[in-house]
C-alpha cells in the first residue's frame, strides 16, 4: 500500500466487502443518512434534534445527514438511542436484523398494555371527574 501524496485519508486496502463485493467508500454514512432522513426528515430542525441528542456541533450533524461523514461511536449510541431508524439500520449492518423482531415485539405489547388500561378505565367510567358536575352549555343573559 502507498501513502498518498497529499490529503488526510489512506486509501482502501482492497476496495471490497468480505464477500467480494464493490464496497463503496461510504457506506456506513449513507446509511445512517437514510435512516436519519427517514427519522426526522431532511430540515434543518431535524439537525438541531439530533444536536441536541448527542452534543455534537451542528455542523457536524449536516454532514451525517448529507452522507459525507458518519458518526464516531459515542454519538452513534446516542442517535440508536433516541431514533429507531438509526437502532435498525445499525442492527442490519451489524448482520443483527434479527434482533428488531424482539424490539417490536416488547414495543407492541407496551401498546397493548396501554390500549387495555385505557378500556379497562372506560368500561368503570374513571374517566369522568366527578369532582365537576356536567357542564351547562346553555347561553346565559
Amino acid at each position: 500500500m502507498s501513502f498518498p501524496k497529499k490529503g488526510k485519508f489512506f486509501p482502501n486496502e482492497n476496495g471490497y466487502a468480505e464477500d467480494g463485493q464493490d464496497l463503496a467508500d461510504n457506506w456506513f454514512a449513507d446509511e445512517i443518512a437514510s435512516a436519519l432522513k427517514r427519522s426526522l426528515g431532511s430540515s434543518r430542525a431535524g439537525a438541531k434534534v439530533v444536536a441536541s441528542w448527542t452534543g455534537a456541533n451542528e455542523k457536524t450533524v449536516k454532514n451525517w445527514f448529507a452522507g459525507r461523514y458518519g458518526p464516531s461511536g459515542e454519538h452513534l449510541v446516542a442517535l440508536a438511542r433516541h431514533s429507531d431508524e438509526v437502532l435498525g439500520m445499525f442492527l442490519v449492518m451489524a448482520g443483527r436484523q434479527g434482533l428488531m423482531v424482539g424490539l417490536k415485539l416488547a414495543a407492541a405489547e407496551q401498546a397493548i398494555e396501554e390500549l387495555l388500561t385505557a378500556v379497562r378505565r372506560l368500561q368503570t367510567g374513571d374517566h369522568i371527574n366527578p369532582s365537576h358536575d356536567e357542564t351547562d352549555f346553555t347561553a346565559r343573559k
